[in-house]
């Protein structure tokens, strides 16, 4: 275990310029009104929904869930399935089981913010379309298309280190200090919008205290010693940054645009 931690905080060091760029980007001080906000939340919605891809991948991977059920003795079982259960079956401020999947849409909805591409896209997957043919087919913001893209090449790998480290340093690392950086800046000038902060105030707490470090110690698991292993998971965990530094990218200038009526 000395040895992958030696390993974890080598690919931190690999990761942290990126990071920083995630951490200083202008996006947060962008969204400054309710309809810059409504556009950040029509394409950041994408990222929520692809995140539930990235777990489930995971969960499908480390643990059975097929029928017959056969039995798996991974380690990782029991750090997966915490973080599903949180991320899918959550309380919502009334105390009603929710997944955060669903907090985001009700937030949405407050918000005033559209769903319309995100329902279309989600038709089109239940009638059999692909990924890239669904993300056409509902005119999904071009920002959002090539996130969800990176992240399904990331899963259509099926090399479970890249999947895990996507995962740990592209979403769960990276959340507390963004959301943070998001709340602090939006909740003076954007009151009123309980849902959103709370789902915001959510993934600050879990993702902070309970998910990264667990997220960080299924890579530590999955790599082991193996400095292969470790080489794939850094330039999948650069991937994942990059196509998030990209996204931000896209929102920001979507932000800058002139409104439309």
């Amino acid at each position: 275990m000395k040895e992958t931690r030696k390993e974890l905080n080598a690919l931190f060091e690999k990761t942290q310029s990126l990071r920083n760029q995630l951490h200083n980007h202008p996006i947060y001080s962008s969204i400054t009104s309710l309809e810059n906000l409504r556009k950040f939340m029509e394409i950041h919605v994408f990222a929520v929904w692809d995140f539930m891809s990235l777990l489930k991948a995971l969960q499908r991977g480390i643990t059975c869930v097929e029928v017959p059920w056969i039995p798996r003795e991974h380690a990782g079982g029991r750090l997966i399935n915490d973080i599903v259960r949180d991320e899918e079956s959550d309380l919502d401020p009334e105390g009603k089981p929710a997944s955060h999947f669903s907090i985001y849409r009700s937030a949405m909805c407050e918000a005033g913010a559209g769903m319309a591409c995100m329902d279309r896209f989600l038709r089109h997957l239940q009638l059999g379309y692909s990924i890239a043919a669904a993300l056409e087919q509902s005119d999904a913001p071009a920002g959002a298309r090539e996130f969800v893209k990176s992240t399904f090449r990331i899963i259509h790998s099926k090399k479970l280190h890249q999947v895990a480290a996507a995962f740990a340093f592209g979403r769960e690392d990276l959340i507390p200090q963004m959301f943070s950086a998001i709340v602090r800046e939006m909740k003076q000038s954007i009151p009123g919008l309980e849902l959103f902060y709370y789902y915001l105030q959510r993934h600050i707490e879990l993702d902070g205290d309970d998910h990264g470090p667990l997220a960080h110690s299924l890579v530590c698991e999955l790599c082991g010693d193996d400095a292969r292993l470790w080489e794939e998971a850094t330039a999948a965990a650069n991937e994942a940054l990059q196509a998030r530094i990209a996204l931000w990218n896209s929102v920001t200038a979507e932000c800058s645009c002139p409104l439309h009526a």
